[in-house]
């Protein structure tokens, strides 16, 4: 049984290009080999760089009594729910 794979493209400057073969030789893989394993191992932790917010205990509690604060809706919001309201949502 074959795993299917996919194709992906990519354009290099031939200075990074070398250090990418260089670096795939010297730990004895192929070059798609040494950039899939770079994807697996970084792609997961710009993710969750990107999903995670951390905050010290100050931001955390400046942002509650953000949340806490009562604002009347301004008139775009009121126009923006009239619009919803009117196509159904």
């Amino acid at each position: 049984m074959t795993t299917k794979t996919e194709r992906i493209e990519a354009r290099f400057l031939p200075e990074v290009k070398r250090l990418a073969e260089r670096a795939a030789l010297a730990t004895g893989m192929t070059l798609t080999e040494y950039l899939s394993k770079l994807v697996q191992e970084n792609a997961p932790k710009t993710l969750n760089a990107y999903n995670e917010i951390v905050l010290t205990n100050q931001q955390f509690d400046d942002f509650l009594a953000a949340c806490e604060v009562v604002q009347p809706p301004s008139e775009k919001i009121k126009q923006a729910a009239a619009l919803l309201d009117k196509e159904g949502f």
